[in-house]
C-alpha cells in the first residue's frame, strides 16, 4: 500500500486521475507523507551540483539554493542535509563516491531531492558527460532506486536555468536534459519539481538587466557568472523548490515557515501586455502642490497626490505639515488611515487628544471627528489612504 501511494502521488502530473487517488491516500491513510509531528525531524537530502551546493564565507556572495533551503522549513519537522557538490554530474557524483554519504544516512521517511544536468552537458569532459537521451536517465534512476529501497521519497528536479539572453529573449540552455528528467519522472512515476520551467518564467519576468544581480555578477570580484547565484538569487530558487514541493505534498505546508508566493507565471508577459492601464512609478518632486491647511487648518502644507489619474479605487497621498500647520477638525463619512512618517503632532480623535509621532498609524471610521497639527521643530509628514467616493459603502440610513 505504501508503494501504491508513492507511485500515485509521483505520477499526478502525467495522469490526472491519479490526483483523486493521491488525495485519498494522503487524507485517509496518511502514509504518502511522513508524520513529522514527532520529536525526530524528517531529513531532506540534496544530491546535486554547484547551483545547489553550500559555500563558505570566503566564497561570498556565492550561494547555492540548497544552502538556504532550511530557511523555508521548520527545523523541528525537516532537517536539510545538503550533499550537493560543485562540478559534479549525475555520473561523477556517483563515481567519486558522493552518493555513498547519502546511502549511509538515508532512511525511511526521508526525502531525496535530485538535481543534475549542468555538468552532464559538458561533452568535452568524458568524466562528467552523460548522453542525454539514455545515459543521463540511467544515472538518475540510480538515485531514485536508492531512495525507494530505503523507504525514502525521491523527487527529481530539473536543472535550474542559466541566465542567458539573446536580444532580450531567454535561451533554453538545457534543452533535452530537462526533457530527459521529465520523461524519467513520467516513466518511473517519480515526483517532479520542474525547476527549469519555474526559473525560466522568473528570468523572463525579470528581463536581462534586472536579473543580473540575482546571479554572480559581482564587479568587485570581476565576476560575470550566469550560472551561480548571489544569496538573494539562491533564496528565490529555493522558494520555487519549496512551492513546487508543497504542490506535490500538501502535508508539507504547515511546516513551511515563510511564504512561497514567489516568481512569475509563464503568462507574465502576456498578462502585462493585457493590462488596461500600465503599472507606474511617480516621483513626489513632480507632483508637489502647496496648499493651506485642509478643512480649515492653519499654516501651509505640501500635498503629493500619488497616482491621482490612474483610476485606482483609493487615494494615496503624502501631506507635509510645515511649522504650525494643521488639518482642521472635520467629521468623516469614509474610512481613512494616517501613517506618521516623521515629525510629531497633536491629534484629536472624537474629543480625545493624543501625542503622535513616527511609526504611529491612525484609523478614522465614518462618524468620527478628527484633527491634527504639527508641533516641534520638524515637519510632520503623513501618508494618507482612503477610498474614492465611488467605492465607499453606503452610509446607513437614519431611522
Amino acid at each position: 500500500m505504501a508503494q501504491f501511494c508513492r507511485s500515485t502521488v509521483a505520477g499526478w502530473r502525467a495522469e490526472p486521475m491519479r490526483v483523486l487517488r493521491a488525495g485519498l491516500c494522503i487524507a485517509l491513510l496518511g502514509i504518502c507523507s511522513r508524520d513529522v509531528s514527532g520529536a525526530t525531524p524528517a531529513r531532506v537530502f540534496i544530491a546535486g551540483d554547484s547551483t545547489a551546493s553550500t559555500y563558505g564565507p570566503e566564497r561570498a556572495p556565492r550561494t547555492g539554493w540548497g544552502q538556504v533551503l532550511q530557511t523555508f522549513l521548520d527545523p523541528a519537522a525537516y532537517e536539510v542535509r545538503n550533499h550537493a557538490q560543485s562540478g559534479r554530474s549525475s555520473r561523477s557524483f556517483i563515481e567519486q563516491g558522493w552518493l555513498d554519504g547519502i546511502d549511509a544516512e538515508l532512511r525511511a521517511g526521508d526525502v531525496l531531492l535530485i538535481q543534475f544536468g549542468h555538468n552532464d552537458e559538458k561533452i568535452e569532459d568524458s568524466a562528467r558527460y552523460t548522453e542525454p537521451r539514455e545515459a543521463f536517465a540511467r544515472w538518475l534512476l540510480r538515485y531514485v532506486t536508492l531512495a525507494r529501497e530505503r523507504g525514502a521519497t525521491p523527487i527529481l528536479v530539473t536543472p535550474v536555468a542559466r541566465r542567458v539572453f539573446d536580444h532580450g529573449q531567454l535561451l533554453d540552455t538545457h534543452g533535452v536534459y530537462g526533457d530527459a528528467v521529465r520523461a524519467l519522472a513520467r516513466r518511473e512515476k517519480v515526483a517532479l519539481i520542474d525547476l527549469q520551467a519555474r526559473s525560466m518564467d522568473w528570468l523572463r519576468a525579470l528581463g536581462d538587466a534586472a536579473s543580473k544581480p540575482f546571479y554572480m555578477h559581482v564587479p568587485a570580484q570581476q565576476q560575470a557568472d550566469d550560472t551561480h547565484f548571489q544569496r538573494h538569487g539562491a533564496v528565490a530558487v529555493a522558494c520555487f523548490v519549496v512551492d513546487e514541493w508543497k504542490r506535490l505534498d500538501p502535508h508539507l505546508a504547515p511546516h513551511v515557515v515563510r511564504d512561497t508566493d514567489c516568481g512569475a507565471r509563464a503568462t507574465a508577459r502576456a498578462d502585462r501586455d493585457a493590462q488596461r492601464a500600465p503599472s507606474a512609478i511617480e516621483h513626489e518632486r513632480d507632483i508637489a502642490i502647496e496648499q493651506p491647511g485642509p478643512h480649515g487648518g492653519a499654516g501651509i502644507t505640501t500635498a503629493h497626490p500619488f497616482f491621482r489619474d490612474s483610476g485606482l479605487p483609493f487615494a494615496l497621498r503624502k501631506r507635509v505639515l510645515h511649522a504650525g500647520a494643521g488639518i482642521g477638525l472635520h467629521q468623516h463619512d469614509k474610512d481613512e488611515v494616517y501613517y506618521i512618517v516623521s515629525g510629531r503632532g497633536l491629534y484629536i480623535l472624537d474629543g480625545a487628544l493624543h501625542d503622535v509621532g513616527a511609526g504611529d498609524a491612525l484609523l478614522t471610521r465614518p462618524g468620527s471627528t478628527h484633527a491634527i497639527r504639527q508641533v516641534g521643530d520638524e515637519d510632520l509628514v503623513i501618508l494618507l489612504a482612503y477610498p474614492h467616493p465611488a467605492t465607499r459603502p453606503e452610509a446607513p440610513t437614519a431611522r
